[in-house]
């Protein structure tokens, strides 16, 4: 698209900016932590008193429920976000509306007792890692083996027992099993766990999944992840490896999801998100990384009805504050909402009986 640049590290994301719509200017001026971005960004809401709010995917699983037998209707893939350094909920859990409407996560663990609450409280540790290449669908079998060891498909009760058995034998294992997808595809995604989450996200969507989260990363610490704060400890991350390992993976993956929602008509019907919690300082800190920085950042919006090949907002010259079209994280939640049919300012039953609407703004209108 004439006049959209985007970085060096991003050729195929550059090419295809006629699919898109960039938001420069989201920020937001509470604490700059992992966990509160989080909040915000999934929710709209930040969380407060011991209240949580509901992700997207629970109010798409209260409001319209299971599109299919068998089929969860949010997934979270590969697993729930871990260790990010306090404490806090992340924003990926049913909040106020009830443990019924709690995602699915692709791990094993416990099992809750409501029919798609089959949870786990942390990723398996041998799931692969961001740069690892062991199949998905190794870990996919590692999850049935487990249910069925461990003897939970025996003492489950019989909602529970019912709605697993479906879901590992049905319509949702069949998507689950990336084998049966050609080599040259999966190659498209990259054979990394993110890239392989994103191919598995496109099947869940088709198998009638009505939203599926994929965590680029389950924790910060000790890893190649966009957290380049630099310490030479347990945050090591350095802006080479932006441009050696994690550019390139987002890249890669996410222009195959576009590629391929587009290429099976999916895309006009499926509205794809790419965002953060936060941006980076605009000034390298004296390590050579970059730190936290809410005041400023980017988002990606793509399919359904969002228009593609523009740019909504601008930050000024530094990357550090917007200049013009400022959006809070509530403004992208009841744009994310309008996005996917539902009217922002409709009403759940919230803590004490009260009524919340589903996001306290408007949307950003210039995106349709």
């Amino acid at each position: 698209v004439p006049g959209i640049h985007l970085g060096e590290h991003f050729p195929r994301m550059a090419q295809r900016a006629d699919r898109y719509a960039i938001i420069r200017s989201v920020y937001h001026q509470e604490a700059p932590v992992h966990e509160t971005g989080h909040q915000l960004m999934q929710t709209g809401y930040l969380f407060r008193g011991g209240v949580e709010y509901p992700h997207y995917g629970t109010v798409l699983s209260r409001l319209r429920g299971a599109k299919h037998a068998g089929v969860p209707p949010w997934v979270v893939l590969p697993g729930p976000i871990g260790n990010t350094g306090i404490s806090l909920s992340h924003g990926q859990s049913a909040g106020f509306l009830g443990r019924a409407c709690e995602p699915f996560f692709l791990g094993q663990g416990a099992v809750d007792r409501e029919p798609w609450a089959a949870t786990s409280a942390q990723v398996p540790d041998d799931w692969p890692r961001a740069a690892g290449r062991s199949p998905l669908l190794a870990a996919v079998d590692r999850v049935e083996r487990g249910l069925e060891v461990s003897g939970v498909l025996d003492t489950a009760d019989p909602a529970t027992g019912r709605a697993l058995g479906t879901l590992l034998s049905g319509r949702a294992k069949r998507a689950l099993d990336l084998s049966a997808e050609r080599p040259a595809v999966r190659a498209r995604y990259g054979e990394t766990t993110f890239g392989q989450a994103c191919l598995l996200a496109r099947r869940l969507v088709e198998a009638g999944v009505r939203l599926v989260t994929v965590n680029m990363f389950d924790t910060v610490f000790n890893a190649v992840t966009w957290d380049c704060h630099a310490n030479g400890g347990d945050l090591h991350a350095t802006l080479d490896d932006y441009r050696t390992t994690l550019c390139p993976m987002l890249d890669q993956a996410y222009a195959a999801l576009l590629d391929d929602l587009a290429e099976r008509g999916l895309l006009a019907s499926t509205v794809v998100l790419c965002l953060g919690e936060f941006g980076r300082t605009p000034r390298i800190n004296n390590r050579g990384g970059r730190d936290h920085w809410p005041n400023c950042w980017s988002v990606l919006l793509a399919g359904g009805p969002i228009r593609g090949g523009q740019v909504i907002g601008a930050s000024d010259p530094h990357g550090a504050e917007p200049s013009a079209r400022p959006v809070l994280p509530s403004e992208l939640a009841a744009t994310i909402y309008y996005s996917l049919g539902l009217d922002p300012a409709t009403r759940l039953p919230g803590p004490d009986g009260q009524l919340v609407p589903l996001a306290a703004a408007e949307p950003v209108w210039e995106v349709f």
